[in-house]
């Protein structure tokens, strides 16, 4: 998608919430969507090796937002994302409603450079999510940020794990094991348009936007369990 594409997504999506009906669905209790702090803790470590998480700054969610338990040394941060904070922004339109989804867990460990890039912009999603802000909402209130500078500039490629064996992505549930890269306006004629749900590289969300990602599944033996 290039900018000028951009800019008209941007105009439709201001029209559709101007036709927001009454019936959208709602947010279940911000309780439904919490954890225990010590399952969510070895949740977010489960997303990528012990020589990466266990050095890891570790992110839970509070009732206003992702709070920092525990301080690593080694740059990356791990969490567990919820429906609100990883659906996607623009595209697949039919995953956006994932906000609603209070059964989400998305275990992800962010390499630096996410951090400084990436993260931003989840923890955006997050208070809007946690606000009780639309997809459409969501949507226009990411691409106003973007653009104005709230939320970091996306100038280049950034990683991260999401190997977690107890993963719940939605209907997809216990995906295979995966990289995240973060390659700002990829599609996925760029990578051979390669089928959805494959284990082949492949644009999953936001496609030809800042905020596309690129999921690479890894062999499924690398899959992590949670300590019970």
């Amino acid at each position: 998608m290039k900018k000028r594409e951009f800019a008209i997504l941007g105009i439709g999506l201001a029209g559709t919430l101007a036709l927001i009906s009454a019936q959208q669905p709602k947010y279940p209790p911000l309780s439904e969507y919490r954890m225990s702090q010590e399952a969510e803790i070895a949740l977010a470590k489960s997303a990528a090796p012990a020589e990466i998480s266990d050095r890891a700054t570790i992110e839970v969610l509070t009732d206003t937002g992702y709070r920092a338990v525990h301080q690593g040394n080694n740059g990356f941060v791990c969490m567990v994302m919820r429906g609100f904070t990883g659906a996607p922004t623009f595209t697949p339109v039919e995953l956006r409603g994932l906000v609603f989804d209070a059964k989400t867990r998305v275990p992800i460990c962010f390499n630096p450079q996410a951090v400084k890039t990436v993260l931003p912009y989840y923890e955006l999603r997050t208070r809007l999510g946690m606000e009780g802000k639309s997809p459409d909402e969501i949507a226009l209130a990411v691409r106003a940020a973007y653009a104005r500078g709230g939320i970091p500039k996306r100038a280049g490629v950034s990683f991260a794990y999401m190997w977690s064996a107890d993963q719940i992505l939605g209907p997809a549930g216990h995906w295979h094991p995966h990289m995240m890269i973060y390659a700002p306006n990829y599609d996925n004629s760029m990578l051979g348009n390669n089928p959805f749900g494959s284990h082949l590289p492949v644009v999953g969300d936001d496609a030809g936007t800042p905020f596309a990602v690129v999921v690479i599944p890894v062999d499924e033996s690398l899959a992590i369990k949670a300590p019970q």
